[in-house]
């Protein structure tokens, strides 16, 4: 059969769903586990959790097996943390299936690769769909479902043809002061009433005028955390703003009331129309959901 080749990222929790996808179609449990408790020591050695006897590069000597593409192999990349570590992160892995062999492939933008039709078919967030090519506009962007109707066919021929539900949310955060200042819910229309500040990550500014709905944030200025600065003290400190939540403990910690979840951060299986063959729709049914309907292409 014809081995098709999947764009993935190199690490984090995006690479982690998709592991775990494959996992569930096709029984390789072991092998997942073991790229994934790879990549989590790895980060820990990086942020300093934990220390190691060997050095990076016997580490990565060890994880890889140059002669078995069916075992994972690692590369190593510069970490943006002060002095730029060394860090260990997927290459790349050939996984059998009864729809042909499924070569992952580890890309810093697998989003980026598809778009310049290198791959076929990859994985990436949703958020950073969101921030490269989604029409801005007054009405917000509320689900997954909806992304395709935001991108413009002139601009790319990717499309988004299912999530895996790995779900995190971009949440409305409001100091309870500023929660109270308006006899009405905290979501999107608060949003449109307040005029001041709103205080979100700057690698999401795209991706907040998407969601909130441009029309909203007409009397409203962004502001963005200080260096090493966490999202919710700075938060805290606005006022208002919008961050990525689980639980919301952290953002209970620092006095923060809980609002609208904007929309789901998710990773999404894309696929580049033009580049669409039975091979590569089986291998992207291989990953659908089985009891959700994948999104259509407009």
């Amino acid at each position: 059969m014809t081995t098709i080749r999947v764009a993935v990222p190199r690490k984090g929790r995006p690479l982690e769903a998709v592991l775990e996808r494959l996992a569930a179609r096709t029984g390789m449990t072991e092998l997942a586990d073991e790229i994934i408790s790879t990549l989590r020591y790895e980060k820990d050695l990086t942020k300093g959790n934990q220390s190691a006897d060997n050095h990076v590069y016997r580490r990565l000597a060890d994880y890889s097996d140059l002669s078995d593409p069916t075992r994972p192999e690692f590369t190593l990349l510069r970490d943006d943390r002060a002095g730029m570590p060394r860090r260990v992160v997927f290459d790349s892995v050939t996984v059998p299936t009864d729809r042909g062999d499924v070569q992952l492939i580890g890309r810093e933008e697998p989003f980026r690769a598809l778009r310049t039709h290198e791959f076929a078919l990859g994985f990436d967030s949703a958020d950073l769909v969101l921030e490269e090519v989604v029409e801005l506009q007054d009405e917000p962007l509320r689900t997954i479902d909806e992304i395709n109707e935001r991108i413009d066919p002139l601009d790319t021929d990717v499309r988004v043809a299912t999530g895996l539900g790995d779900t995190v949310y971009h949440t409305l955060l409001a100091t309870p002061s500023v929660a109270d200042s308006q006899d009405r819910p905290l979501d999107r229309e608060f949003v449109r009433e307040h005029a001041g500040t709103l205080c979100i990550s700057p690698r999401y500014e795209r991706l907040i005028e998407a969601v909130i709905g441009t029309a909203a944030l007409d009397d409203i200025t962004f502001t963005y955390p200080e260096s090493e600065q966490e999202e919710e003290a700075a938060i805290a400190e606005t006022g208002l703003g919008v961050y990525l939540t689980v639980t919301g403990s952290t953002a209970r910690d620092y006095d923060l009331e809980l609002g609208e979840r904007l929309f789901p951060s998710e990773t999404v299986l894309l696929e580049n129309r033009s580049e669409r063959t039975p091979a590569t729709e089986r291998v992207a049914a291989l990953f659908a959901e089985p009891e959700a309907t994948a999104i259509e292409s407009p």
